[in-house]
């Protein structure tokens, strides 16, 4: 069972935890697994190497195995990556020669073409079209041994702790997680839940989605849930019905046996007993609780459980249980904003949420000075997560108007318009800012010697999981990172579970007004930029395809690649589809996937039928830079293509360039006036003593005593 967890732990952290086994001469096994890691973007620290070289070879072969199937998967090297035309990039054809061609070879063999004599045929009908020509290993033949060079990705694995260790941390540490974790990380909290439902847990589970999901494992084990609202109960009962314990997508609910029936309706009666107010959060999920009764045959329990059967009573709309935000806008709708603050101080996260709204709802000066005081004084109570969600709200709110509003919801689903909100007043507006960056500074950690990698500077802090797609080399939404190499090639993989699915590969440059310079995609094969490797229209047995781009041939500012679904199934309903960039130095040759070019590879599993993963910028410096979007259009049931959709897609990454997000920069520079000394890393030199070190990568060779933040714990940095 820990060799079944020990990927969990190399894709979260990083880290391989120290393989157990007798000690030997694993020196030779140990070098050539180095190399092996080597060839797909990885290496073993010098710790680690030594550690693999005392063991037995065998425990190092087997070690060896197992970890080059997690990180092959981690950048997608785990499938085969073919491509239409042989040579690509080379020798790919203009896109109407492609057309004629495969008309011809239509006649040629014989096939009947439907309006050819109209002048309208259809590409789907043309048996060259679509489908690969050739086999996996011929396109291997027709391509030269990838040379290395100096930008080739290399991602260090270090040595972690004994396996259970390691386990346990990374349960804790996502269970614990003060941010939500989204599509990737639940479901491995879910694995290692079950895992370690014995063992110690966190001291607080703030994020209710992992509460409902360790509560599921407590109570397949026989322990009590943590319950202290109905909504748990009620994502309880979702998650044991392997339903969605968000709560964004109904679940269908299963007979429960009699010990989960009594857990569940026992649950609710605590709750509503100790404080019958939590009666009003019922309405919120009224038909999810109705159905819940029907399964739980409430009726048949009231006697015992007066109180949870006031909880369906309320949703049968039987009883009145009035919300507290109802409350709330009655005094909104009376003009009464002082009154609706005052009863907003006894849920603090509630009046931060809402902050905006009461200052533009005061009639005066003195009363939005007094909504403001409110809030400075009850900062100490909200989150350090809605702090600097708000911080950042009120930051981009000095835009004015002209701006443009992004709006994304749970399931990545986004849309802009334009800002129609009245402006609030500057002087309000920067007391706020500087309440919350002085009580944001009060809460981090005073880090002794700061140690700060430049490259991460720009990275959005993680305020959410749902801003952040499952995969590798992957960034939170709004983060910017430096894009360096000479060619950058975009890939995508599906293979659909059952019905023909094509997918389409795009990219669109835009100008510096965000008007269409050019594309490419399946109708424009090749462009001044760079060159398409053609249209797959079926991936039975999964399909990719590249896009290659010369970065110094690119006109315009912005590249936007896109992933649109021409037809078939959604990117929920395919067995598996992802999108990822390599970059490449000009000499650089290889074939059109190289594990070890491979900079971001991200899981497509969203709403809409067109993915926008990320879009790149290019700064008055002449130097790109990638801005992290995980963003899903809405698009049309099928044939949805670059061309159709160039209006919405460029007004979406108009809004997201000119937002403001809140970085890494911003609490590096607040937690730098509490240091001791703050040095930007140059790449080369470690610190001998301990140091508090934020970067892309943990360095090899950091103190052992060292705090050290990366992607892969980001969330630590958020201050509780």
């Amino acid at each position: 069972m820990v060799h079944a967890l020990e990927p969990l732990v190399v894709r979260h952290t990083h880290r391989l935890p120290a393989p157990c086994g007798a000690a030997g001469q694993g020196g030779v096994a140990a070098r050539q697994f180095d190399a092996a890691l080597m060839s797909v973007g990885f290496k073993l620290s010098a710790e680690l190497l030594g550690h693999l070289s005392a063991l037995s070879e065998g425990t190092v072969v087997d070690t060896a195995v197992r970890t080059l199937d997690t990180v092959r998967a981690m950048v997608g090297d785990h499938v085969r990556h073919n491509a239409y035309f042989i040579d690509f990039p080379a020798h790919v054809p203009d896109t109407y020669a492609f057309w004629q061609q495969c008309v011809a070879d239509a006649v040629d063999r014989g096939v009947a073409v439907a309006g050819l004599s109209d002048g309208v045929v259809d590409l789907l009908t043309l048996p060259a079209y679509g489908t690969y020509q050739h086999s996996y290993a011929e396109l291997l033949a027709a391509h030269g041994e990838l040379l290395a060079a100096a930008g080739d990705r290399l991602t260090v694995l270090h040595l972690g702790g004994a396996p259970d260790d390691e386990i346990t941390a990374l349960y804790l540490a996502l269970a614990g997680s003060a941010a939500p974790l989204g599509d990737g990380g639940l479901p491995d909290l879910e694995v290692l839940a079950g895992h370690c439902v014995h063992g110690p847990q966190p001291e607080a589970i703030p994020v209710r989605e992992n509460r409902a999901v360790v509560n599921r494992a407590r109570v397949e084990a026989g322990a009590d849930p943590l319950l202290d609202t109905v909504t748990d109960v009620l994502r309880l009962a979702c998650g044991l019905s392997d339903g969605d314990v968000t709560l964004v997508q109904p679940t269908r609910f299963r007979s429960p046996s009699r010990r989960v029936r009594r857990v569940l309706l026992a649950g609710l009666d605590a709750v509503v007993a100790a404080n019958p107010a939590k009666l009003a959060d019922v309405s919120a999920h009224r038909e999810a609780f109705k159905r819940l009764g029907e399964r739980l045959h409430a009726h048949e329990y009231a006697a015992r459980w007066p109180h949870a059967a006031d909880v369906f009573a309320v949703a049968r709309g039987e009883k009145r249980a009035r919300s507290f935000d109802s409350r709330v806008e009655e005094l909104l709708a009376a003009d009464d904003v002082l009154g609706a603050a005052r009863l907003l101080e006894s849920a603090p996260g509630k009046l931060f949420r809402c902050l905006d709204r009461l200052l533009r709802a005061c009639a005066t000066d003195a009363e939005r000075d007094a909504v403001a005081g409110v809030a400075a004084r009850l900062a100490p109570e909200v989150s350090g997560r809605v702090l600097l969600s708000v911080r950042e709200h009120f930051h981009n709110r000095a835009r004015g108007s002209g701006a443009r509003r992004v709006f994304v919801n749970r399931l990545g689903r986004a849309w802009a318009t334009d800002e129609s909100r009245s402006p609030l007043p500057e002087a309000v507006r920067a007391r706020l800012v500087a309440a919350l960056d002085a009580e944001t500074s009060r809460r981090l950690p005073v880090p002794g010697h700061l140690l700060i990698d430049p490259d991460v500077l720009d990275v959005a802090l993680p305020l959410s999981g749902r801003a952040t797609a499952p995969g590798f080399g992957v960034l939170p939404r709004g983060s910017l990172s430096p894009v360096d190499g000479e060619l950058l090639r975009f890939f995508v993989y599906w293979k659909q579970t059952s019905d023909t699915t094509d997918f389409d590969l795009s990219a669109l440059m835009l100008n510096s007004a965000y008007e269409t310079v050019s594309w490419l995609s399946y109708t424009a094969l090749t462009e001044v930029e760079g060159e398409h490797s053609g249209d797959i229209t079926e991936a039975p047995d999964g399909a990719s395809e590249f896009i290659n781009l010369r970065l110094g041939a690119v006109r315009g500012t912005y590249i936007v690649p896109q992933v649109n679904i021409f037809s078939g199934e959604g990117f929920e309903e395919v067995e598996e589809s992802f999108f990822g960039f390599m970059l490449r130095e000009g000499d650089q040759r290889g074939r059109p996937f190289e594990p070890r070019t491979v900079r971001m590879k991200s899981q497509l599993r969203g709403p809409g039928r067109v993915a926008l993963p990320l879009a790149f910028i290019r700064g008055e410096d002449g130097r790109w830079r990638a801005k992290w979007l995980h963003v899903y259009l809405k698009g049309t049931p099928s044939a949805n293509r670059v061309e159709g959709n160039r209006v919405s897609v460029a007004a979406l990454v108009r809004g997201f360039v000119e937002r403001d997000h809140l970085t890494v920069r911003h609490l590096t520079g607040l937690m730098a006036d509490r240091g001791d000394v703050t040095t930007l890393w140059d790449g080369r030199t470690v610190p001998q003593g301990p140091v508090t070190y934020i970067g892309l990568e943990r360095p090899d060779g950091l103190h052992p005593d060292s705090c050290v933040i990366t992607p892969e714990n980001l969330g630590d940095l958020v201050p509780e």
